[in-house]
């Protein structure tokens, strides 16, 4: 995998992607906000920022206002890779991303989502 290039994508453009998959499964746009918010710290008006700027997943990450630090219990396989036993921080981040966004697709509960 070449991670210069995941970290090279547009989170505009992997979001609309995100919307997608969330409205197919009957989940909306505001849960998929309120998961992205509660991972990153981010409040909803720079997510919308975000959403329609250049900024690529590597300083989507590197910019978040206050990670969550419940990150750390999301656990499970993501393309095969065990997101928990990742090395890297910013291809772990990403990876926690598309496994909150994943859950929320497959109609998991917000709460267990957002660990409380």
């Amino acid at each position: 995998m070449n991670l210069e290039r995941v970290y090279a994508m547009k989170f505009s453009g992997v979001y609309p992607h995100y919307v997608t998959k969330v409205e197919k499964k009957g989940r909306s746009q505001a849960e998929l906000d309120e998961v992205l918010r509660w991972l990153t710290g981010y409040s909803q008006k720079q997510l919308d920022k975000l959403k329609a700027d250049s900024t690529n997943l590597e300083a989507f990450f590197a910019k978040a206002p206050k990670l969550n630090p419940a990150r750390a219990q999301i656990t499970g396989v993501i393309c095969g890779v065990r997101v928990e036993e990742i090395e890297d921080g910013t291809y772990q981040l990403i990876r926690y991303m598309d496994k909150l966004v994943d859950e929320l697709a497959k109609g998991k509960a917000m709460e267990k989502i957002l660990r409380q």
